[in-house]
């Protein structure tokens, strides 16, 4: 039972500030959306072994990235999207020190890029219609990176990663096209259901690649 404390407690505080929490105050705002990605941290530091590996404290830290990016993105776009984009970064290498490379799962690479390229033309012509050509460049790097985090998500073999980082996707996707393109309705509840539920299924995903980890860890000490 006590196992269920944590992911409820997270679940309810996350409906509350969706659901709840008005947009003024902006600062009690930012502080109850913070509050789930603080309890996704603790869950997740309670998924680790006695001594984890190096990619599994990667997928902790890229979780803290992600947190300050949640307040961050809450006063500027710009600052919060460069503190994800290292969130991102932080994912990607912590996946790709537990991927297997096959190529079933590389042949991930063909959906993941072709929706990228559709999204993204989208929203770059958005930009420059609107004359936010500066931003151009951070968004293609955005995209760039948590498509790749995606891919080696994906060729970590774990369901609980894979999940995750698709549902980030997509719930950037919906921001995105929502702020640049045109307006999705109830955005705000798509955006943060599928993002907290993304945080919380990486954060999750971390006792089962205890095993990855350890079988890649295994076959370097041998060689």
């Amino acid at each position: 039972m006590n196992k269920w404390i944590l992911p409820t407690l997270i679940g309810i505080m996350a409906a509350l500030y969706i659901f709840i929490i008005p947009q003024e105050p902006l600062a009690l705002k930012i502080v109850f959306k913070l509050i789930p990605m603080l309890l996704i941290i603790l869950y997740a530091f309670r998924q680790l072994p006695a001594k984890p590996a190096s990619a599994m404290r990667l997928i902790i830290i890229g979780l803290f990235f992600c947190m300050l990016g949640d307040g961050f993105i809450a006063v500027s776009f710009v600052a919060g999207l460069g503190v994800f984009l290292m969130g991102h970064v932080f994912y990607l290498m912590g996946f790709i020190k537990m991927s297997r490379l096959k190529m079933t799962r590389l042949a991930a690479l063909l959906p993941i890029g072709l929706y990228s390229f559709i999204i993204g033309r989208q929203l770059i012509t958005a930009l420059q219609t609107e004359g936010n050509d500066g931003l151009v460049i951070p968004v293609i790097a955005y995209m760039l990176v948590i498509s790749l985090m995606a891919l080696t998500a994906i060729l970590t073999e774990n369901l609980w990663a894979t999940a995750g980082s698709i549902l980030f996707v997509i719930s950037d996707s919906i921001l995105s096209w929502n702020m640049f393109v045109s307006a999705i309705p109830y955005s705000d509840v798509l955006i943060m259901t599928t993002y907290y539920s993304a945080q919380f299924l990486i954060a999750k995903s971390l006792a089962s690649l205890r095993k990855s980890v350890g079988h890649e860890e295994g076959k370097s000490m041998n060689m």
